[in-house]
């Protein structure tokens, strides 16, 4: 008997329930008509008897239309298996409807036949979007067999191709049967057909032959078992990326917009800033970890000089690790760089957490989030036309630029603090200011917002984090220059969306404007201030960082992000889509996080019987003060340990 390879197997079985065979040709594929049957017989009866073998189905004929109502909570598969299902009767009564058995692809119908449940899914119909993924537009996979496909120069046989293919092929099926039989219904729309399992098993074997040929035969095995030991969740991740591609953009799941909370700290503007000095984190020991607490001398600049000299411009890459030359003041060629492009993930590799099933399975591997490649199974998702490199050494970067201490200005006397964030982009020199914003604390009014200009060739305005783009540097204006009037009725509304930003000649005249800001004892605020400190060439004495203030549970030099603090402690969402972060965005939040902090110090100082009297904290008589940030805290209990 030959084999019928599925060929019948959307075809409703002509015999049905009086079929014998033990594996039919055809479909008798009706687990859910047999389940409702068995429900309803259940509960109407109340009889817990076995079920019969096979559930009558009625054959009442409704004048208007045969066609079915959907849940759309089905998938693809299973839709196609009730169109088929549906049409099938029809053929058997010699009835020629081919226009009506062409509308069955349609899931909703007003006239279908009475459902109790009918209405409602018509509802939920109308209102989904047709980018949800809990219903999937009908897509089409090509007939294909397991065959690898034929390339110009295949980096392996045509049989060792073939049982890598067929090993692929099978942890994706198993997956898939797992995803079948899921509970979680909002995931059950990413079940694949046959030939789609087949189609995406090909795609992924054929990617890895082409882009990484030298080293084929270990990627594609590390892919097989990161399949293998992927989760239904991680899974969905994957088929949604493979019908991205291929077939259509589905929007992912939305989750829901944070509500921001309001901070409430129970004290006035001027009643804030006394508190907040109790925050004021000592930088003395933290050298290791970037923070910059003196001058480097005139020596370790020379060393420094000397280094690069004979170095003859050849760096590290900072995004792919790569090898290359830099040539400031261009070479004779016009090129800024050697190397060509830069291939590298711009994400940073994620660690699953470890599960009690590891000991069995083996542990997960790290991934990109990026695109969610392997860790070591490929150079790289994204492309740079230049490699790019970052100078973190303190007397390298005084070689550039030398820093400078806030200096005092007693004709001024004591000024708010300020919350400031920089942005940086790659240049000839390394990583350089870009933009400089500063507001006012605790009211986030504007003080300073402008571009720099850096003192090298820019490689890459690294706009995809600084949010910086070239347009921003051809509709600036000169510092100083009055910005058009956004209200007024002459000004377009380009400038009324985007207001053009004031430009700096260099990274020094950004910094002598943000020091006209700053007193020595002005509490400068920032996340991860001291790369911001750096990249103005401050050395500031009286710093409250939010990385300090929100230490991570195990300490420098892992940090938490802005975004993750902004989102648990102040309900937002900062650095939402793809244009990168905003530096007035992120210096505000980060104000407001050291505002939940002076709300919860003042609780703290209450019980202790502190008050505020003339804009000062005044103690208890007899009292002596103990008052220590959170990071100076934990320091204290990790050397204690």
């Amino acid at each position: 008997m030959f084999t019928s390879l599925g060929l019948f197997g959307a075809i409703s079985c002509p015999l049905g329930k009086d079929c014998t065979l033990l594996k039919c040709l055809f479909s008798h594929d009706n687990e859910l008509t047999r389940a409702e049957a068995r429900h309803s017989k259940t509960s109407a009866s109340g009889d817990d008897g076995p079920p019969s073998k096979r559930a009558k189905v009625e054959n009442t004929q409704f004048p208007e239309s045969p066609i079915p109502s959907y849940s759309l909570k089905e998938t693809a598969v299973e839709m196609g298996r009730r169109k088929s299902k549906s049409v099938a009767p029809k053929q058997n009564q010699n009835t020629q409807d081919t226009p009506r058995a062409q509308e069955v692809a349609r899931p909703t119908s007003s006239h279908g036949p009475p459902n109790p449940s009918g209405s409602e899914t018509a509802k939920r119909t109308n209102t989904a979007s047709a980018g949800s993924p809990s219903q999937l537009p009908p897509r089409k996979a090509p007939k294909e067999t397991l065959n690898p496909r034929m390339l110009a120069h295949a980096p392996a046989t045509h049989s060792t191709r073939t049982v890598i293919l067929q090993k692929l092929h099978a942890a994706m099926t198993a997956l898939n049967e797992k995803l079948r039989k899921d509970k979680n219904s909002s995931n059950r729309c990413f079940v694949l057909s046959p030939d789609e399992l087949i189609t995406m098993a090909l795609d992924e074997e054929e990617k890895f032959a082409r882009d990484s040929p030298s080293v084929y035969g270990n990627v594609i095995k590390l892919r097989v078992v990161r399949v293998t030991k992927m989760g239904v969740d991680e899974w969905s991740k994957e088929v949604m990326s493979h019908l991205n591609a291929r077939y259509y953009k589905i929007n992912p799941v939305q989750r829901p917009q944070a509500i921001p909370r309001p901070i409430n700290t129970g004290l006035t503007p001027p009643e804030e800033i006394a508190v907040v000095s109790q925050l004021v984190t000592p930088l003395t020991g933290l050298e290791e970890h970037g923070y910059v607490t003196k001058q480097p001398t005139n020596a370790e600049i020379e060393t420094a000089q000397r280094g690069v000299d004979e170095s003859k411009g050849w760096e590290k890459c900072d995004r792919c690790a790569q090898r290359f030359q830099v040539f400031p003041g261009r070479r004779e060629d016009g090129t800024l760089a050697s190397g060509g492009c830069c291939t590298y993930h711009p994400g940073r590799p994620v660690y699953p957490q470890r599960k009690k099933t590891d000991h069995v399975t083996g542990p997960s591997q790290p991934y990109f989030p990026c695109c969610s490649e392997a860790l070591g199974t490929s150079t790289g998702c994204t492309r740079a036309e230049t490699h790019v490199f970052k100078v973190s050494e303190t007397k390298r970067l005084a070689s550039l630029l030398q820093f400078q201490t806030t200096p005092s200005q007693p004709g001024k006397g004591p000024l708010e603090p300020v919350a400031i964030d920089c942005e940086m982009g790659y240049t000839t020199l390394g990583l350089e200011l870009i933009r400089l914003t500063a507001v006012s604390w605790p009211k986030g009014c504007d003080l300073l917002d402008v571009l720099v200009r850096p003192m090298g060739e820019v490689l890459d305005l690294n706009t995809r984090f600084s949010g910086v783009t070239p347009q921003h540097y051809a509709s600036a204006i000169p510092y100083g220059t009055p910005i058009p009037n956004m209200h007024s009725p002459s000004a377009d509304e380009k400038t009324k969306t985007n207001p053009p930003l004031q430009l700096v000649q260099s990274p020094a005249e950004a910094r002598d404007l943000l020091l006209k800001l700053l007193q020595p004892e002005t509490p400068l605020i920032g996340h991860a201030i001291e790369n911001d400190l750096n990249a103005c060439r401050i050395i500031h004495p009286t710093v409250i960082d939010t990385v300090l203030l929100y230490p991570h549970p195990k300490g420098l030099p892992i940090r938490i992000s802005l975004k993750a603090l902004v989102q648990r402690h102040l309900g937002r969402d900062i650095q939402v889509g793809d244009n990168g972060h905003d530096s007035k965005e992120d210096s505000i939040a980060t104000g407001d996080l050291v505002r939940v902090k002076v709300g919860e110090k003042w609780k703290e100082l209450k019980k202790k019987g502190v008050k505020i009297e003339g804009g000062k904290l005044v103690r208890p008589e007899g009292q002596v003060s103990t008052f220590t940030c959170s990071w100076t805290t934990v320091q204290k209990r990790k050397s204690s340990r």
